[in-house]
């Protein structure tokens, strides 16, 4: 069912299409620009339905009413009196329309002055500017050498190839967007032109609008153009634009816009990107089917070019989180991050975690016979070969806690065999030192000795912290017993919980210990150790 807005006592009329979304305000690039001091620039917002309206006022300065009662939601039934400020219409339901004529063949005439121009466009195809000579000199000397049209419609042609390679070497899109703008101006005879790109949610994103003198003009776009042209993937052009009954909105009448132009930029595998969009205010020049034609092939390198360099961004994004999270999770753990975008949620979830902390035995005493730097020194080899033996077997560093090491398997990536690989991490550990400690012995200096506490249970893993300073860590009880376990176990002891032995599935020897009593725990809790 066809809705439309009818004004009463004014001359505001709306037609609005079924399942679509739509702002009624004072601003002109409003979907029903309503030009009037009573009217919010964003008053209300319509969402159309088959069988009404679903109305929501943006916070309007001089209210929304529906039948005379102001309302902040409402649902509008054909027939009911809405009011905007102090600018009434009537909901009305309209006739469906009479069938469409079939479409003209491949060869039809060109169209007449005034007419309305729809072009399908393909997927950029690389034969598009296949054959054209090169040429020298600047665009607008070239243009200018060109008194007979034809020829000018020649060299606009050449000019692409030349586009081509100017937009080929940006890979900034902020850059590249600006490129495509001077370009346009430089090849169009416009008054405006604006680039718009969709983001994730399929809105639209001005990301370029001025006019030729450069002054920025962010309200040049009538979203009703730029609409049709992504919804039908057709080149748009409209040589009186005002009196066109195919585009809704009264933006296009308080922009003054005489002819307009709109080409869909197409990518790869037909995804629409956005649209280039150009237009004037003047009737001595409006555009045509030449203009069809080469605006179509200007906005399909374009698109390319857009493509490309979104593609780029993301390789240098990609990049950026992956060495971020090197600094944590081991390479390959990193790389499956950076490219998964479910890998992580952000803000935490509960997951199954193995934890292991590690602790140098009287590391307060040894630190009092030693100088600072030679502390420093023997501290960096130490948690150098400690953190190789968690990433050689899958884990990720969560922190230095000191002299301590935690290390956690599990999150934000979890395998089966995570106990397994925690274990194998710990006997690691106990191997690495050994050969330390025999190093330093030859050398005259300190060894040390450690003790590792192992668990493995459920916790909070996430992005913990202030908007500052993040940090992906777990947290939980889980996390607390390896702590404590690790507190008790001596020097050069390996203890579990029973969950942790429980989930190994191969273990080591192990012998059982007297239950111990851990802080935060109401009973002793069953411990078992390795057997070295």
């Amino acid at each position: 069912m066809t809705l439309k807005l009818a004004g009463i006592e004014n001359e505001y009329n709306f037609e609005l299409r079924p399942r679509t979304m739509a702002v009624v305000g004072r601003a002109v690039n409003s979907d029903c620009a309503v030009v009037d001091a009573t009217v919010s620039r964003r008053h209300a917002e319509l969402e159309v339905r088959d069988d009404g309206i679903q109305l929501k006022d943006l916070g309007s300065s001089n209210g929304t009413f529906v039948n005379g009662v102001k309302v902040d939601s409402y649902f509008v039934a054909p027939g009911d009196t809405v009011t905007f400020g102090k600018v009434a219409f009537k909901l009305m339901q309209l006739a469906p329309p009479a069938a469409a004529p079939p479409p003209p063949p491949p060869a039809a005439a060109p169209a007449k002055p005034g007419a309305t121009i729809v072009r399908p466009v393909a997927a950029p195809s690389a034969d598009l500017i296949s054959g054209i000579g090169r040429h020298s000199g600047s665009i607008k000397a070239v243009m200018a050498g060109a008194a007979d049209p034809a020829e000018k419609d020649r060299q606009k042609l050449a000019i692409l190839l030349e586009v081509s390679k100017g937009l080929t070497r940006a890979t900034d899109v902020d850059v590249l967007l600006k490129k495509v703008a001077d370009f346009a101006f430089e090849i169009l005879e416009a008054d405006r032109c604006a680039i718009l790109l969709l983001d994730d949610n399929q809105h639209l994103l001005t990301k370029i609008a001025r006019d030729k003198r450069g002054v920025d003009a962010m309200q040049a776009v009538p979203q009703s153009i730029a609409r049709m042209a992504i919804d039908e993937k057709s080149a748009i052009v409209s040589e009186n634009a005002g009196e066109d009954t195919r585009f809704t909105g009264q933006s296009i009448l308080m922009q003054r816009v005489r002819s307009a132009m709109c080409v869909p930029l197409i990518g790869s595998e037909n995804k629409v990107l956005g649209v280039l969009y150009v237009d004037n205010f003047m009737s001595t020049h409006q555009f045509g089917e030449a203009d069809v034609d080469f605006a179509i092939a200007f906005g399909g390198i374009a698109a390319v070019a857009i493509e490309n360099g979104q593609f780029s961004e993301r390789i240098r994004q990609q990049a950026l989180v992956r060495s971020n999270f090197e600094r944590f999770f081991t390479p390959h753990l990193a790389a499956r991050i950076a490219n998964s975008a479910d890998a992580v949620e952000l803000g935490g979830d509960k997951r199954r975690i193995a934890v292991l902390f590690s602790d140098i035995r009287g590391f307060t005493a040894l630190s009092e016979t030693m100088n600072p730097d030679a502390m420093a020194k023997l501290l960096t080899e130490y948690f150098s070969e400690m953190v190789e033996c968690v990433f050689r077997h899958g884990g990720t560093l969560d922190k230095f806690i000191g002299d301590a090491v935690m290390a956690q398997w599990g999150a934000p990536l979890g395998e089966d065999d995570d106990a397994d690989r925690a274990m194998a991490s710990a006997m690691d550990m106990m191997e690495a030192l050994d050969k330390l400690n025999e190093h330093w012995r030859n050398q005259g200096r300190p060894t040390l000795e450690i003790g590792i506490g192992l668990n493995i249970g459920d916790a909070f893993a996430g992005n913990i912290g202030s908007e500052r300073r993040l940090e992906y860590t777990v947290i939980g009880d889980t996390v607390n017993t390896a702590s404590r376990l690790c507190g008790v176990a001596g020097p050069g002891e390996v203890l579990l919980s029973e969950a942790f032995k429980s989930s190994l599935k191969l273990p080591p020897r192990l012998a059982a210990v007297p239950p111990l009593e851990l802080k935060g725990k109401s009973q002793p809790v069953p411990v078992f150790k390795v057997v070295r």
